[in-house]
């Protein structure tokens, strides 16, 4: 495949930070681009000094201008919590961003990989969901600044394919979890590990019978590698997720099982537009490029619940994190 120069947007967020370490493990040279509003130096702090890694401090709503063979767009806040705090903001990192980052592809005539969400379907009303569903989308709630964000993101992708013969890959992401996950995003994972470690009350919301499906973080990013490697023909949408259905009151009770939490369910009253089922079909990421999820939600968990455990224990910051999740207490 040969060593490249590659540029990962949203380099130390959660995802990215993970694909930063699988693309320099596979011999590329990897520019880092932040602007640290979710991400964290500390997700990449272990990669400071790599003779291969290089970090700049930048909001791709503004135009950038470096020399790379490949793009991954990753940046964007990825959590309500998150993208609800300045929700323009949101809009613009999705939209000026993409325009921004597929001129930059379109000058240096290079491929493009944009991350983009399940949240494109919304509260979906066809279950699972497939890539040719146009979604269920509110565009006027308060989670609209994303989803719609988001969808604009792939019409602008698809539009710079169509007009500039841009070669580009487009991922829509389902819910994803492991290490480096933020601690205080409000996703249900992080939200059950850390209030059950802490032997606070775990918070669900509604009634807890609504399904997700979880694909752990180190299955997801071998999906990015597959499809920013498949031929140029495969542009996606591509769905990336693991099709194992869980409820959020299944997922709360392995949570506590897992840790040995006495932490007490409360349930809470159901955001606005939070979708009832959620569920990728992956027929196309299997058929093109040969990838499933391999990880099952227990060894994910634990994997996850160490690297948490690990976080809380040290005293020193409010969440410190360790180079890596893998090592830990929990069996």
């Amino acid at each position: 495949m040969g060593s490249k120069t590659i540029l990962v947007t949203g380099g130390a967020g959660f995802l990215g930070s993970h694909l930063c370490d699988r693309l320099l493990a596979d011999g590329h040279d990897v520019l880092c681009l932040d602007n640290f509003f979710t991400g964290a130096k500390r997700n990449i702090e272990h990669l400071i000094g790599h003779p291969r890694f290089e970090l700049i401090r930048h909001d791709v709503t503004f135009p950038l201008y470096v020399e790379v063979d490949e793009i991954y767009n990753l940046a964007c806040p990825a959590s309500p919590i998150h993208y609800q705090h300045d929700p323009v903001q949101t809009t613009k990192t999705s939209v000026h961003g993409a325009i921004n980052m597929l001129g930059l592809a379109k000058r240096l005539k290079c491929r493009i990989f944009q991350a983009s969400t399940s949240e494109v379907y919304g509260d979906p009303a066809v279950h699972p969901q497939t890539e040719d569903y146009w979604g269920n989308v509110n565009p006027i709630g308060s989670r609209s600044c994303y989803d719609e964000g988001k969808r604009c993101a792939e019409t602008l992708f698809f539009d710079y394919n169509r007009q500039h013969k841009l070669e580009i890959k487009v991922a829509r992401i389902f819910n994803t979890y492991g290490p480096r996950m933020h601690p205080n995003d409000g996703r249900v994972v992080s939200n059950f590990i850390v209030q059950a470690l802490k032997g606070d009350p775990i918070s669900i919301y509604g009634d807890g019978s609504q399904t997700r499906s979880f694909c752990y973080v180190d299955d997801l990013i071998e999906g990015f590698v597959k499809l920013m490697t498949s031929p140029a023909g495969i542009t996606g949408p591509i769905n990336l997720g693991n099709p194992g259905e869980f409820t959020i009151r299944e997922l709360a009770e392995m949570t506590l099982e897992m840790t040995g939490s006495k932490s007490k369910l409360v349930f809470r009253p159901l955001p606005e537009d939070d979708p009832k089922q959620r569920q990728p079909s992956i027929t196309r990421a299997r058929d093109l490029l040969d990838w499933h999820p391999e990880i099952p939600l227990r060894e994910g968990l634990r994997h996850t619940i160490n690297y948490f455990d690990l976080l809380l224990s040290d005293r020193s910051n409010e969440w410190q994190s360790p180079s890596s999740g893998m090592a830990g207490r929990v069996a």
